[in-house]
């Protein structure tokens, strides 16, 4: 473990927050979980604990492994409190420039002057949230993939005031998590969400416009391809909403019309079908679940 890193805060508790938590504290490191929604810390634990059951019975960790995770983690619902001590913290907010840039004025305030400040942002840029910080050189983003404790690959986006310092410490860290950590340039989009989400565009495009239904699409991908799952279904499973908002901020940082997101994707998030976490997207979900019902049938455009 990097020994100047110890403590770690985590603020937000979805998805992405209660995973990074996980995987921190199952490498040793101890991890307060923030979150000002007391309910949504419960759920986090207990997809956490699931989650860790999970890699019990694959033997990937033993039970004790399991038990010293948990241990490791505090949830918490005062932010001041939570960063106090905190050597590194990483903010998993949802994807949004403004309430990012708030979160940020207050971590610069609460956490330690020597702590780095990271954003799991999937697109927003890094400089800017830097920007309303005194500590631009400390500000960093660490892009984990989802499901965390699974996958590999961790984006490290250098700003444009971010130290060379502050860069290795998180590449190290990423290394000390088993991640494979990748440094990229602060642009918007950086590499992942650059090449993912205009393919994932280009998909809806191609359902909007009749060319093939949603699992023709997702067959040919699959199939085609060799993508563990087809683009319609993996917008899905981000977020439709997600989506929706890093293709605004491509489309807004490069004002490149290639990036502007298909009339059908605005459609279908104003109409609240956001994907598995609402039930219905591209396709139907079970609720509370993202296993699969059927594919949605649209009604194209008539030919003009």
């Amino acid at each position: 473990m990097d020994h100047l890193i110890r403590n770690i805060a985590v603020l937000g508790s979805g998805t992405m927050g209660n995973g990074i938590a996980h995987t921190f504290a199952q490498f040793g490191y101890q991890v307060n979980l923030i979150d000002i929604n007391q309910a949504a810390l419960s759920k986090a634990l207990t997809t956490i604990h699931k989650n860790l059951d999970r890699q019990v019975a694959k033997e990937i960790i033993s039970e004790k492994q399991k038990e010293q995770t948990l241990a490791n983690i505090i949830c918490i619902d005062d932010l001041e409190k939570g960063v106090a001590n905190a050597d590194f913290v990483i903010e998993a907010a949802t994807e949004n420039t403004g309430l990012k840039l708030n979160i940020f004025k207050e971590l610069d305030k609460f956490a330690p002057k020597a702590a780095i400040l990271a954003s799991n942002t999937s697109s927003i840029s890094i400089t800017k949230i830097a920007s309303v910080t005194n500590r631009g050189e400390k500000v960093i983003g660490m892009h984990f993939m989802n499901p965390v404790p699974v996958m590999r690959l961790v984006e490290v986006i250098r700003g444009y005031a971010t130290s060379k310092e502050t860069t290795k410490m998180v590449m190290d860290l990423a290394t000390t998590l088993q991640k494979n950590p990748v440094m990229v340039n602060d642009y918007p989009g950086f590499v992942a969400n650059r090449i993912l989400m205009p393919m994932i565009n280009e998909a809806v495009y191609t359902l909007y416009e009749g060319v093939a239904g949603v699992t023709e699409i997702d067959t040919v991908m699959k199939l085609g391809m060799a993508h563990p799952m087809g683009p319609l279904q993996l917008a899905d499973f981000i977020g439709l909403d997600v989506c929706l908002a890093i293709l605004k901020v491509l489309y807004d940082g490069f004002g490149n019309q290639k990036y502007a997101p298909c009339p059908l994707l605005v459609n279908m998030v104003a109409a609240g079908k956001l994907g598995a976490k609402t039930g219905e997207g591209f396709y139907r979900y079970t609720t509370g679940s993202k296993a699969l019902v059927v594919a949605e049938k649209f009604k194209y455009p008539e030919t003009m």
